[in-house]
């Protein structure tokens, strides 16, 4: 695991830099402890990372359980309630994955985990500008379209014109220019360059700035524009920031719905992110997701216990692990260790980085994941791919996250019935001798009653005074529905003067009772004729 530390630990070192602002801004949007956050961050880095199968998946809490932490911990009536419903959620992940429920992840289209990507990609630029220029810190941090005081994302970007913070804006501008140039043009001229990342300069050069500023009327930027670690004045302080759960409310079914949705929320998210993390990744691992869902579920075991928010795998910390080049499990881990080691050792340094300077750095991730690139390549895969895709980043922009992938699976199922529908029959016809149409109607190897319209669409528009003739040689599954829907035409064929011919492998069959018969040989339902 340590042969490619070279990579592992700069990623690692990025990583924590997304993950510090995310993990403090998350549990103030959930109204959670502070604290809370960074001990799921933790626990997400070390347990999670070191369980996993994934390389380069990174989990923490999640903005899209947020909103769910916030009613749960008012339904509950207190954080120590929630906390046990956080555990009780993770020993039902684990059960999940005993129960090999992570194959659900598979059955997201590529178009919609593309979408989600994207989707993501722009969310982040949209939440982090008004970040970047100095203005409303908190909604950073919360995914979801509408904000908890009544505004939304866009509302946002227009009161931002008339509150931008001079000195934000400025180091804003000068560490997205340093990430750059470095990402551009150093990281190309020498090694030393990639194994020293650009953010972790543009953080030094924030922390800088912030020194040399501080008490300037027009730079200076206010300690709410400020990452902010709580400091604990001594060991005992810094114990006392931990919470435990209250065992004494476990058997309140309030408490296990609370559980349920968590488990069912966080293993979603969870899968999504695997899915999306492995087709970022460069070297094409695929993550285990049986034994994903076992490791999230001890985490939030294991968080919960301490206080810590659910956890999940997202993808912004880990589309920035991928970007800053981690190879391995250990810059999740090694991340993690630095959430732990920072909030005990540095916690005033901490808070001397300018929440502007983190912006940048979710601005070139928003970027990666959402380059314009990609929209010109998913619309030339054609429309079946296109329209799932832009519908996911649609909906995921202007509802939430879980939102805006149900809707662009919904479509892209409304696409799969589509296509059944066309691609259930081939018809072709062979020439117009002896006065009558001779038309030859083939199946597919698979058809069912989501292909009725479409063989009862055929059917009726045979000319009459034709000869038809049906091909089943290739068919291996043929549903009760449609073989009621050829009985039926039976009928029909015999007031048009149309004649039938049956070709299967089980022989040719021209009488209509044969026909009939040939059906009847074995039950209706699920006919196989292989």
């Amino acid at each position: 695991m340590f042969k490619n530390i070279k990579n592992d630990l700069p990623a690692s070192i990025v990583v924590f830099f997304v993950a510090l602002p995310l993990c403090l801004g998350i549990a103030l949007a959930s109204g959670a402890p502070l604290f809370s956050g960074v001990i799921a961050g933790i626990v997400g880095g070390v347990v999670v990372g070191g369980l996993s199968g994934s390389k380069l998946g990174v989990s923490g809490p999640a903005a899209g359980l947020a909103a769910i932490v916030l009613t749960a911990i008012a339904t509950l009536g207190s954080y120590e309630n929630f906390l046990v419903a956080v555990v009780l959620g993770g020993i039902i992940q684990i059960i999940f994955g005993f129960l090999k429920a992570g194959v659900i992840g598979y059955y997201f289209p590529s178009s919609v985990i593309k979408g989600m990507l994207t989707g993501i990609g722009i969310i982040i630029i949209l939440k982090q500008i008004p970040n970047f220029f100095g203005y409303d810190e908190e909604s950073a941090w919360d995914l979801e379209f509408f904000e908890i005081d009544g505004g939304n994302t866009f509302s946002e970007l227009i009161k931002m014109f008339s509150n931008i913070n001079p000195g934000a804006a400025l180091i804003g501008f000068l560490s997205l220019a340093i990430i750059l140039f470095w990402d551009i043009v150093l990281s190309k001229k020498a090694k030393i360059f990639k194994v020293i990342q650009g953010p972790f300069i543009a953080v030094v050069a924030g922390i800088i700035f912030f020194t040399l500023t501080l008490g300037n009327e027009t730079l200076s930027i206010a300690s709410k524009h400020m990452v902010s670690v709580p400091i604990p004045e001594d060991l005992s302080s810094f114990v006392g920031q931990f919470s435990f759960p209250n065992f004494s409310v476990i058997f309140q079914h309030e408490v296990w719905i609370v559980a349920f949705t968590i488990a069912l929320v966080a293993s979603l998210e969870t899968l999504l992110s695997v899915e999306a993390c492995d087709k970022l990744d460069p070297d094409k691992n695929v993550t285990p997701t049986n034994r994903e869902l076992l490791a999230q579920g001890t985490g939030n075991i294991i968080s919960g216990l301490i206080g810590g928010l659910p956890i999940t795998q997202v993808i912004v910390r880990s589309s920035a692990n991928v970007q800053s080049g981690g190879k391995t499990k250990l810059s999740t881990i090694l991340h993690g260790l630095l959430l732990l080691i920072s909030v005990i050792l540095i916690p005033t340094l901490l808070n001397k980085i300018p929440l502007a300077v983190l912006a940048s750095i979710l601005l070139v991730v928003g970027y990666k994941l959402a380059k314009p690139a990609l929209f010109k390549q998913m619309y030339k895969l054609g429309w079946k791919q296109f329209v799932p895709f832009i519908v996911t980043v649609v909906g995921i922009v202007f509802t939430d996250l879980l939102s805006g992938i149900g809707l662009g699976l919904l479509v892209g199922i409304v696409v799969i019935l589509l296509k059944s529908y066309q691609n259930s029959h081939f018809l072709h016809i062979e020439d117009n001798s002896n006065g009558k149409h001779k038309i030859k109607m083939t199946l597919a190897e698979e058809v069912t009653f989501f292909n009725k319209g479409a063989i009862l669409k055929e059917l009726d528009n045979l000319p009459s005074d034709s000869y038809l003739q049906i091909d089943l040689i290739k068919t291996r599954y043929l549903d009760n529905d449609i073989i009621e829907i050829l009985e039926d035409f039976l009928y029909k064929a015999k007031e048009r003067n149309i004649d039938i011919k049956l070709i299967s492998k089980r022989g040719t069959v021209e009488n209509p009772e044969s026909f009939i018969n040939f059906f009847k040989e074995k039950p209706k339902s699920n006919i196989s004729l292989s």
